[in-house]
């Protein structure tokens, strides 16, 4: 088991040999604008999970992980020879979900805000149900 500090470190040579490939080297037509959002490495640095986003439709992004998964043979290797360890570890691709969730909450918030907006207004003009001083009171005594 590698400590942290090395696993973080593999993991950035890692995304930073990818980014420079997708940049650079892979000249695949299906691939549009991918970013490599993060890389996850396992403690034992034999396996490495790439979290990419693609700017564009469905079947674009769709498109550009057909695309990824053929060119894993020729980015594992230049991940190998970026690294300089001993086993190369397996690369797998995963399409990033966090813009997707960002966008999700953002609309949830808009909603939430423009519902309290609205009850707001219904509460200014509000007028109460019974009387206006509800609560009994003890008569005076003369």
């Amino acid at each position: 088991m590698a400590d942290e500090t090395r696993q973080r470190k593999v993991a950035d040579r890692i995304h930073e040999t990818v980014a420079r490939l997708l940049e650079r080297r892979i000249k695949d037509p299906r691939l549009g604008f991918v970013t490599i959002t993060d890389v996850r490495v396992t403690g034992d640095l034999q396996h490495a999970t790439i979290f990419y986003t693609v700017y564009g439709s469905e079947e674009e992004a769709e498109q550009s992980a057909r695309a990824l998964r053929s060119a894993k043979g020729l980015i594992r290797s230049e991940v190998g020879k970026a690294l300089g360890i001993r086993l190369t570890p397996a690369i797998e691709f995963k399409a990033d979900a966090l813009p997707q969730s960002a966008a999700r909450i953002e609309d949830a918030l808009a909603r939430a805000k423009a519902e309290d907006e609205r009850v707001a207004n219904l509460a200014q003009s509000a007028q109460p149900a019974g009387d206006p001083d509800p609560y009994k009171r003890d008569e005076p005594t003369e």
